[in-house]
């Protein structure tokens, strides 16, 4: 392990904007250290990097994003000792530059040292932090791997995470009835109220240990002297029980349509499945695996569930057994972001155990 070139990978990487749909300088990026080490890659219809290393056993997948949120236009990264922060004036993003930076050392390492290793796939997905696009659009069926380490979690050293929950994505528009709010408010039916009383009758936040929600998004009305006849909001809820994602959905439903009825209002709501919850347990080959590698090299894996949504949710709807590892990335989507090397390596590490183990 070169923790020496694997800090100057992670700081060239990070100061390569690529905000969700614009990740093609990543892309290119990949390619050339990839062929540098004699290893073709190909891009997808969706701009996913996928690229094949021949090996002797059964093959496994790295995989890591390439988008990060923004502000990222100018990351300007600090060093103190081993710490690598953001600035203050954007995002870092070790969300998730880490994984691609450990996945390349990883692949350095085994090249530069011949060692015997397992058949790899490399998968650098696009626009996973927009929905899980990259990954959703990805043909499984090209891959021949069924078990996936992704690096795609905060936490400290031996994280895995083995749990995550399905989301119901929510999007409603609210029709009332415009008038003049100094003359004749009472023709009019206030949209913005109707939203209002629909989401304090909704249970929202922390709802249970499995299940959260949230309205993040709300848009309407044209002036202050205008009571507001349309006003659209968008939300969300997640659970690692389907049944429970279900009945809170519902609820959310229930809320709009009972708030819109009482006040001579309408509403359209559309309610989407935008993933499916996974949950492997301690035998699940991949979890095995991961367990091993963690162990040859001194650290305890922790199998942890997380309330968060990643490109693992769509591999394992599409068969593919996948994990994700803590790179210890901190503070994420924040520009108070840090990460330490000896984190980053430590999850190369672990993906060189397993590719080799």
């Amino acid at each position: 392990m070169n923790e020496q070139r694997l800090l100057q990978t992670f700081l060239e990487l990070v100061r390569i904007s690529s905000p969700s749909g614009q990740e093609a300088p990543v892309a290119a990026y990949i390619g050339a250290r990839l062929a540098k080490l004699g290893i073709a890659s190909e891009l997808d219809p969706a701009g996913n990097v996928i690229a094949r290393i021949d090996g002797s056993g059964q093959a496994l997948i790295f995989t890591a994003h390439m988008d990060t949120v923004v502000p990222c236009d100018a990351v300007n990264p600090v060093v103190v000792e081993d710490i690598i922060a953001s600035d203050g004036t954007s995002i870092l993003g070790g969300d998730d530059k880490s994984g691609v930076a450990a996945i390349l050392e990883a692949v350095e390492c085994l090249v530069e040292d011949k060692l015997s290793h397992r058949p790899l796939e490399l998968v650098f997905t696009v626009k996973e932090e927009v929905g899980l696009l990259g990954a959703k659009a990805l043909d499984t069926s090209r891959l021949r791997a069924r078990m996936a380490v992704g690096l795609d979690a905060g936490g400290e050293q031996g994280t895995v995470v083995v749990q995550a929950p399905s989301q119901d994505s929510l999007q409603a528009v609210v029709h009332g009835k415009a008038a003049h709010a100094g003359a004749s408010p009472e023709k009019g039916i206030n949209a913005i109220r109707v939203a209002a009383e629909a989401i304090a009758a909704m249970p929202l936040g922390r709802i249970d240990q499995e299940t959260t929600a949230n309205i993040g998004i709300i848009h309407g009305g044209s002036a202050t002297n205008i009571v507001p006849d349309t006003v659209a909001i968008r939300g969300e809820a997640r659970s690692r029980d389907n049944g429970k994602l279900e009945a809170q959905s519902a609820r959310m439903r229930a809320a709009f349509e009972q708030a819109a009825a009482a006040s001579g209002a309408s509403v359209d709501l559309n309610i989407q499945r935008e993933y499916s919850a996974y949950c492997l347990d301690e035998s699940a080959p991949i979890v095995q695996l991961v367990s091993r590698a963690m162990r040859s090299l001194g650290i305890e894996p922790k199998l942890m569930p997380t309330g968060g949504g990643s490109d693992a949710n769509i591999l394992n709807a599409e068969g593919i057994a996948a994990v994700q590892v803590s790179t210890g990335m901190q503070n994420v989507h924040t520009v108070q972001e840090k990460i330490a090397l000896a984190d980053i390596a430590a999850a190369a590490r672990v993906l060189l155990a397993c590719a080799t183990l």
